[in-house]
């Protein structure tokens, strides 16, 4: 792989012309692919659904069994508060008609006493939001697994002491929020639908998951020195990347920062080697059907510009519900960042707010706000991936529940009330597990069978489940994750049984814009389908709003869904 360009503008305005160039022979290479299935509703004028903008909301580090372990029944304990907002925590009590073949620690029969573990679960109150991280690298969370008897999480994953102001017990990763908490998702559950058979897609961090979320591909990646010079990694690979072939080309399995980012390395305060990855993401397929999309996260405007012999900085930072400071943007949330046709090195803003989700000099790369710009237009692009700033994002240590549903209602509700609600889809979705536990294993799609894999994998291996394409260290599926969708054509208080894991987003967007696959032995490939969650042949006439503070229902309106419009 050459070396990337770095920092010059005329650089990265002969990038934008390749990166055009690029897209017409990728156009070329896609004709012919098959389309996705049509929905029974017949033909939408360009899509294969009446969906026509989705909406990705990206999540950190939740397992299913940390939000929803008991739901739908919480405990309404009285005199309970929120972590750093002295807000009372909201009451749930579920719909009658709510589905009982939930798989819950309550439904299995896994709460304490009865857990195999060797510490029981515990609750979660609302004051305990701020927690410990847990260790959820790709080989901790497979000896966890024990060989698939779920029964070695505090061994290995467990983290139980950890800084000021952050709640931590023994045996902490077996603990779970109930709808006190985590009260606006449980309520998106009840009114919309939600999956209780949903897997990261290989095992390990946030990197891969972001990765498999936009590729399906953990493999393609090369290491590179902190100011863009590839190295030759070690036979077995280095924490950048992993099992490399001759020509240094391998697999992510940690969170390395993006090689084509200015704000790599804490907006280079660390030096660390980083990874820069090859072949083609969901952004170069939509480039080449000309459909408009974005990646918006938090903290993206540099608070420092690059120059033409100095990168740039972002270093913004917000309060989280703890009292502690956290920088807004994390590099390694952002997988196009990883691909040099899809990054924006310098975090350049577009040129106006016409640009937002098309060509130019930003390269669909944007600040978390430009969505609010466009949100209500309509330039709001067909495909969006959201990302909160880090003390929003649900990351244990320096992000909470109750910080993150104020994020994720208030955008559900800004969606909503836009012009463009009729025809959206939102997919509430995330990363990795943290490590927190789960007690399901999906059934394996990909082995791996090197030292940095564990029983789970290497019995995979020997069973004869497939390594894909021949590259290691893509085991999976992982630990087991929420999944929500909330559309006018969600069913109502549903939960899908179809096991889906983080690249069945991917293969939704790409069936539903007929965009083809990645291709390269990409997860999307075998990726189980979410339209089970979905009646595409009825649309809804009612929208069910949120209070951002406490995630109890505030409104729920009938009528047109034609707002604004």
């Amino acid at each position: 792989m050459p070396r990337p360009q770095r920092f010059t503008r005329k650089r990265i305005a002969a990038a934008t012309g390749a990166t055009a160039l690029a897209a017409s022979a990728l156009t070329a290479g896609l004709i012919g692919i098959g389309a996705g299935p049509a929905s029974a509703g017949g033909n939408h004028n360009g899509t294969a659904t009446p969906i026509k903008h989705v909406v990705v909301i990206f999540q950190e580090n939740v397992s299913f069994d940390h939000y929803f372990a008991t739901y739908p029944h919480a405990a309404n304990a009285p005199g309970e508060t929120q972590q750093g907002t002295g807000t009372a925590a909201a009451s749930f009590t579920a719909a009658k008609n709510t589905p009982k073949d939930i798989n819950t620690l309550a439904t299995t029969g896994l709460l304490a006493p009865n857990n195999p573990n060797s510490a029981q679960p515990a609750r979660l109150s609302p004051a305990q939001a701020v927690t410990c991280d847990q260790d959820h690298n790709y080989g901790a969370e497979q000896k966890a697994y024990n060989g698939g008897a779920m029964d070695k999480f505090v061994q290995f994953t467990s983290r139980d002491a950890c800084g000021t102001n952050q709640y931590g017990r023994p045996g902490l990763t077996m603990d779970y929020y109930d709808g006190n908490t985590v009260t606006g998702i449980w309520n998106y559950a009840q009114n919309y639908s939600m999956s209780d058979n949903h897997f990261s897609t290989v095992f390990g961090p946030s990197t891969p998951g972001a990765l498999n979320l936009v590729s399906g591909q953990t493999h393609g990646a090369t290491e590179y020195t902190p100011t863009g010079q590839p190295v030759a990694t070690p036979a077995g690979g280095s924490s950048a990347v992993r099992q490399p072939d001759a020509n240094g080309v391998g697999t992510v399995i940690n969170d390395p920062d993006p090689v084509h980012d200015d704000c790599s390395n804490n907006s280079h305060a660390k030096a660390g080697n980083l990874a820069g990855m090859s072949g083609r993401n969901i952004g170069d397929l939509l480039n080449a059907k000309g459909t408009s999309w974005g990646w918006f996260q938090g903290g993206f405007t540099p608070t420092t510009a690059a120059t033409a012999t100095a990168p740039g900085s972002c270093l913004s930072s917000h309060t989280n519900a703890a009292g502690a400071s956290v920088v807004d943007y994390s590099p390694h949330h952002q997988p196009f960042q990883y691909y040099a046709s899809t990054a924006n090195p310098h975090h350049l803003a577009p040129a106006s707010d016409a640009e937002i989700g098309h060509n130019g000099q930003a390269n669909h790369q944007y600040d978390l706000t430009a969505f609010n710009k466009v949100v209500n237009t309509d330039n709001m692009p067909a495909v969006s991936f959201l990302k909160a700033g880090m003390f929003q994002d649900g990351h244990a240590a320096y992000s909470d529940p109750v910080d993150e549903q104020n994020f994720i209602t208030n955008t559900v509700n800004q969606i909503q009330k836009s012009q463009n609600w009729e025809n959206t889809a939102v997919v509430l979705a995330y990363d990795d597990s943290d490590g927190w536990y789960d007690h399901v294993a999906a059934k394996a799609k990909n082995s791996s069978n090197t030292a940095d894999d564990d029983a789970w994998c290497r019995n995979a291996a020997a069973s004869g489940v497939p390594m894909a394409g021949g590259y290691a260290d893509r085991c999976g599926p992982g630990p087991r994750q929420p999944l929500v969708v909330i559309s006018p054509y969600a069913k109502k208080n549903y939960v899908d049984h179809t096991q889906t894991d983080q690249a069945s987003i991917l293969r939704f967007i790409e069936d539903n814009w007929r965009t083809g696959q990645i291709g390269d032995a990409s997860a999307d490939a075998t990726a189980g389908s979410v339209n089970a969650m979905f009646n595409f042949d009825k649309q809804r006439n009612d929208k069910v709003l949120l209070n951002e503070q406490t995630g109890a229902v505030a409104s729920t309106e009938h009528g047109n869904n034609n707002s604004g419009k």
